[in-house]
């Protein structure tokens, strides 16, 4: 097995006092910087909005896709939490880019799935914000690409508007294949 970490939006702007707050959202840091040990292979995905991105409305509808004001680049809400862990040979995305698309998987429109190819990595293991919306449309993805996909639950967090998605999230990636454990399971499959 050839693994990478996956985490994905541990931005400001997802964590409380953000502008698209997730609850609890900055409380999987700890968790997620405790696993990085474990790991050569590191992705951090971002949200790396323009300023007139498609997704953004005023006032935001949530259920139809449209959100506030959110990740705009180099802003501090698009920034990492601070106490995110980093290591020298991470690997960074950043997605959302083109201003007439939203992306929510870290591999539309990115080349993630060329560099874990060229890196040789066949397993990965997601966690980030949000579990009913990026994290999940990464891990399916990442199962159509033909890794392996494992959701680390605890170190996840969603948004779970209209309330339920974040268990529907789970269902639905479960049944596609990804395996779902906690993060302290990790060493165990490793």
């Amino acid at each position: 097995m050839k693994p990478a970490l996956l985490v994905i939006d541990v931005q400001n702007d997802f964590c409380p006092g953000g502008a698209l707050a997730v609850k609890d959202g900055d409380k999987i840091v700890p968790l997620i910087n405790k696993l990085i040990p474990l790991f050569e292979t590191i992705v951090y995905s971002r949200d790396w909005h323009p300023q007139n991105h498609i997704s953004f409305a005023n006032p935001p509808q949530f259920t139809d896709q449209s959100w506030p004001v959110h990740c705009v680049a180099n802003t501090r809400g698009a920034d990492f939490h601070p106490d995110l862990l980093f290591t020298l040979n991470s690997v960074l995305i950043e997605k959302g880019t083109n201003p007439n698309e939203d992306a929510y998987s870290a591999f539309q429109g990115t080349s993630l799935s060329q560099i874990l190819h060229k890196l040789g990595v066949d397993t990965v293991f997601t966690t980030g914000l949000a579990t009913d919306y990026c994290v999940k449309a990464t891990a399916l993805d990442a199962l159509a690409d033909g890794f392996q996909v494992y959701l680390l639950q605890d170190a996840c967090k969603g948004v779970d508007n209209p309330s339920g998605t974040v268990v529907n999230a789970i269902n639905e990636m479960s049944h596609a294949g990804v395996k779902i454990i906690n993060a302290g399971e990790v060493e165990t499959v490793l």
